[in-house]
């Protein structure tokens, strides 16, 4: 991991472009998030790609299965040597501990690091209504409250969650439990298809640690201004 807590979202199903991006934006971010998009598109040769520019990659895959299959996808992924994998809460306690056990017992067997497992609580294109929708009658705070409570307890390294609650689960949670935040867009960018938002400085402000950051960045005119100008505007608010 690095200082810098922007991971930018390489939403492409173009190799090239995802290398272009990841190697003219690396000085000014901190990692790259690669997600079912790329990968099922470009592959392993796709992702060992980006791997040789020597940034930290956030495998964004969601894994969410029986805890066996899910344990058994994590050993497959492990080898790759991702600095974050993630799961989906919503898979339960069982499966999240699989996970995280599959995780370090393949780390230890093979002399690798193994990489901070991380679970999805809420989507940030989800809202109250759309919860109720699949059944679920607990507001998004209180979803992402108690599913990142199971990760913790299923010893998870952090969680995934809309900026919104942050400030509750790093009181919640602690200090060092690690928490991820995508649907980030600075002041004046199109909310697109995600709803629970937040600025990069208000989320860093709240206590969040990473913040994933794709098309404010990806589809900006000049993608490496960007970027600097996101950089520039959270070392400033820091100091």
């Amino acid at each position: 991991m690095t200082d810098n807590p922007v991971f930018c979202a390489l939403d492409t199903q173009d190799p090239a472009r995802a290398s272009l991006l990841s190697e003219s934006l690396s000085p000014h971010i901190g990692g790259i998030k690669i997600g079912m998009e790329f990968f099922y598109a470009a592959g392993l040769a796709g992702y060992q790609g980006l791997a040789a520019t020597g940034l930290p990659i956030f495998l964004d895959l969601k894994l969410h299965d029986i805890p066996n299959t899910v344990a058994a996808a994590v050993a497959a992924l492990c080898p790759l040597q991702p600095a974050i994998l993630n799961v989906h809460a919503g898979g339960g306690l069982a499966m999240m501990r699989a996970a995280s056990k599959a995780a370090k017992d393949t780390a230890e067997d093979n002399g690798l690091t193994a990489p901070l497992m991380i679970a999805v609580t809420v989507l940030t294109s989800l809202e109250d209504d759309n919860l109720n929708q699949i059944g679920v009658s607990a507001t998004p705070r209180d979803q992402v409250l108690r599913l990142a409570d199971l990760a913790q307890q299923a010893d998870m390294g952090g969680v995934v969650c809309s900026a919104h609650e942050v400030e509750a689960l790093r009181n919640r949670c602690g200090p060092d439990f690690k928490i991820i935040v995508p649907g980030i867009r600075p002041t004046g960018h199109a909310t697109d298809d995600q709803k629970r938002i937040m600025t990069p400085e208000a989320a860093l402000e709240a206590g969040a640690d990473i913040l994933v950051i794709g098309r404010a960045i990806t589809q900006a005119p000049d993608p490496v201004q960007a970027a600097f100008d996101i950089s520039t505007s959270l070392q400033n608010s820091k100091s």
